[in-house]
């Protein structure tokens, strides 16, 4: 794919044309290196850029009244951070690098001139994006329906599903590089409670976990258990013609 994440990542659901996967490579000719714990995009700030990410693990998250941190989403390699600045001139959320990582910086013009040379791709990133967010509201409906566990559950569901998509989970098992209070801020639990559920799950032969990598052992119980709908994949049959 020339060397595009975003390309690659699209090229799951159709057969980009060399036009395309050359317009989409554009948007990646530069490459900007984040260490760990480092703030991308900061809430109710006017960044210019939106990013593709090349490698590395970041997350979306937002700061309630109380003070509290809620993650909305967790994003991998191929993903577009910063779609939400499409609509507003202050960013609404934070993105913050979980590992080290390596993204592509990129204009809001730059992508306005590929949506119009290339209409079939912008009609795939904006089905992408409402995938995006139906997953989203699936955990916050999990969050407020139902228990800890199915929580957690759900979670490491949706994780394993999209990077097995990326290639990235071999043998069904990954590395995880969150920590406890991440994920208790992506399901609405505290630290403490989601060792807990990890500890019961691994405990009740569902996962495995060592030296940083967690193995899926039973996926069709977590499934089960979680009330999880893999959303990774896409109608693409409505989508307009290449150009």
């Amino acid at each position: 794919m020339g060397g595009s994440c975003l390309a690659e990542r699209l090229s799951h659901y159709v057969r980009l044309s060399d036009a395309e996967q050359d317009s989409l490579a554009g948007l990646e000719e530069q490459d900007r290196a984040f260490r760990r714990g480092t703030t991308v995009i900061g809430e109710n700030e006017r960044p210019r850029e939106l990013y593709i990410v090349r490698r590395g693990w970041l997350h979306s998250s937002v700061v309630l009244g109380n003070g509290s941190r809620q993650i909305m989403r967790f994003h991998f390699q191929g993903d577009i951070l910063g779609l939400p600045l499409l609509a507003f001139a202050d960013s609404p959320e934070t993105v913050t690098a979980v590992t080290d990582a390596v993204l592509c910086p990129f204009s809001r013009e730059r992508l306005a001139a590929l949506i119009s040379d290339h209409p079939r791709l912008a009609a795939l990133i904006l089905s992408l994006t409402v995938a995006d967010r139906v997953a989203l509201a699936d955990r916050l409906a999990s969050i407020g329906r139902t228990p800890a566990r199915a929580r957690v559950g759900a979670l490491l569901c949706e994780v394993f599903a999209r990077l097995r998509q990326l290639g990235a989970a071999r043998e069904e098992a990954i590395q995880l590089p969150l920590t406890q209070e991440d994920i208790g801020d992506a399901t609405g639990l505290t630290a403490v409670h989601v060792n807990r559920m990890m500890r019961g799950l691994a405990e009740d032969g569902i996962i495995e976990r060592r030296n940083g990598y967690v193995r899926l052992l039973d996926e069709k119980r977590l499934v089960a258990e979680s009330n999880f709908t893999d959303r990774t994949g896409i109608e693409t049959g409505w989508l307009p013609a290449a150009k």
